[in-house]
């Protein structure tokens, strides 16, 4: 019995070895991996593979803000935490109701790339969530100017501040009767619409 096995084992090898190309060593036919006949020790992200944090804005689109949470993460794993990455990721928080992370995340978004309007455009939303108005209405100023004003969602978002600060009753139903909202912006043309979030 052992010898059966020792016998198609060495039969296995040496047709292994006659389909190696003698003058390369490698095996005829496709390589895998490049140069090396062995698998690649680490899977390596094609050109096909899409970026955590596109999946992660379609999620958020979506409305699926756990799922874009973990897309965040993967692309954190894959880009390493920058700006925009630490933006997207406390945007998600947000939208799931966790202020208070959000908050802290964006702010640190904010020490990493003290230029990255998106990060105070959305710093300024979770503001307004918390009931911190005038801290947001400066946020939301900062963000407007790092933008050069190019934003519309900013500048929308900046005036709803300032209009709320300057109005204590702007929550009131009459008040939002043209169903304005508050807007998380990110890098590039997308952006996500905030609705108020229950008490």
């Amino acid at each position: 019995m052992i010898r059966a096995e020792a016998a198609a084992l060495t039969g296995l090898c040496l047709i292994l070895l006659t389909a190696c190309d003698t003058t390369s060593g490698r095996l005829s036919g496709a390589t895998v991996g490049g140069d090396s006949p062995f698998a690649p020790s680490r899977v390596r992200a094609s050109d096909d593979a899409v970026d955590g944090l596109i999946v992660g804005h379609r999620l958020m689109e979506a409305g699926e803000y756990e799922l874009a949470l973990r897309a965040y993460y993967r692309g954190a794993a894959e880009q390493g935490v920058t700006a925009d990455v630490l933006s997207a990721i406390g945007s998600a928080n947000l939208r799931l109701g966790r202020l208070g992370q959000a908050e802290n995340i964006l702010r640190q978004a904010i020490q990493l790339d003290e230029r990255f309007a998106p990060a105070w455009n959305n710093l300024g939303v979770t503001l307004m969530e918390r009931g911190k108005i005038a801290e947001a209405r400066n946020v939301f100023q900062t963000a407007y100017a790092l933008d050069s004003g190019d934003s519309d969602q900013i500048r929308d978002n900046l005036r709803l501040a300032i209009a709320k600060l300057e109005r204590p009753r702007y929550d009131s139903p009459e008040a939002n009767d043209n169903n304005e909202a508050f807007q998380l912006v990110r890098r590039g043309n997308g952006r996500f619409l905030l609705l108020a979030t229950p008490p």
